[in-house]
């Protein structure tokens, strides 16, 4: 493998808008490098200097990035990484980064490591005292938020829901009295039923939004309440990727008394009486000093 990435730095070119241009040596380092979630034109100059000038490309998917390579003149080797080969590909990308070869990590779409497993090979080459550097750039949850029209002071990014009824329903209760807007991926068989189960489980009334195919052609945001939505996508087919977004909820429909009681003892289960306050102050809003105060006179209860 040392051999191929010494022969593929001999050329370090890439086009844009028909001109070719080449790219200067960049330092031996991780680079986790943001691609387009859809629309090609959304590449960053800087990601294509990286790309070009790196020995070689990790990605999910080297069809997928091949598309990107080729739109841009990129002979850049690639390196399949993904999930089901990680624990093979590891070692080959860290053996790279040792013999002094920089090392670019994409994903199929977006940026790097967001609901993906790459932060174990982050983790991995921070252990072995190499450098990772960000390129950034698109990112399907930012592009999102800033069209959607909900507040976008505080958020929670949320990934995928859990696909089993029972875990998914847990973990919206959850995230139901997160004083935050909460963003979700879902896939568009499965978002009608996600809709439905989230105006049940965050309330009817919560502002919502379900943005689709983001910066390609059919690109649209479908707005209104959880409730409203759900109605709007039930037994409707749906195409392409999706992300939603829910609302804070109101300030009269945040924790009650009640409803900070459960949450700290469900946490309290699981760990010291700070940690809990803490982790139901995020849940909920709450003030944390507050919380303490509470979390020790139930524990005291309990016995």
């Amino acid at each position: 493998m040392t051999r191929e990435l010494e022969k593929s730095a001999e050329n370090r070119r890439y086009s844009l808008s028909a001109h070719a241009f080449e790219a200067a040596r960049i330092e031996p380092a991780l680079y986790i490098v943001s691609t387009p979630i859809g629309n090609l034109g959304d590449i960053t100059v800087r990601a294509l200097e990286t790309l070009a000038a790196a020995s070689v490309i990790a990605c999910e998917d080297t069809r997928v990035t091949g598309i990107l390579t080729q739109r841009f003149s990129l002979k850049t080797p690639l390196l399949p990484y993904h999930e089901h080969n990680a624990e093979k590909q590891r070692p080959k990308i860290l053996e790279a980064l040792e013999s002094g070869h920089a090392v670019a990590l994409v994903s199929d779409a977006g940026t790097p490591l967001v609901s993906d497993p790459g932060y174990r090979l982050v983790r991995d080459v921070l252990a072995e005292g190499h450098k990772v550097i960000p390129i950034p750039g698109a990112s399907a949850p930012m592009a999102a938020l800033v069209a959607a029209g909900l507040p976008s002071d505080t958020i929670l990014f949320a990934g995928f829901l859990p696909q089993k009824g029972g875990p998914k329903t847990s973990r919206l209760k959850e995230l139901a009295l997160v004083p935050a807007t909460l963003v979700f991926f879902e896939s568009p068989h499965r978002v009608a039923a996600t809709l439905e189960l989230m105006a049940e489980v965050l309330g009817p009334e919560r502002e919502a939004v379900v943005a689709r195919e983001l910066t390609k052609r059919f690109e649209t945001f479908e707005r209104g309440t959880t409730a409203e939505l759900a109605a709007r996508f039930k037994g409707i087919s749906t195409k392409g990727e999706i992300v939603v977004l829910v609302g804070p909820p109101e300030a009269a429909n945040r924790a009650s008394q009640e409803d900070a009681d459960e949450l700290l003892l469900s946490a309290l289960n699981e760990m010291p009486v700070s940690a809990a306050a803490k982790t139901v102050a995020k849940q909920t809003g709450l003030d944390r000093a507050d919380l303490y105060k509470r979390a020790l006179a139930l524990k005291e209860q309990a016995g």
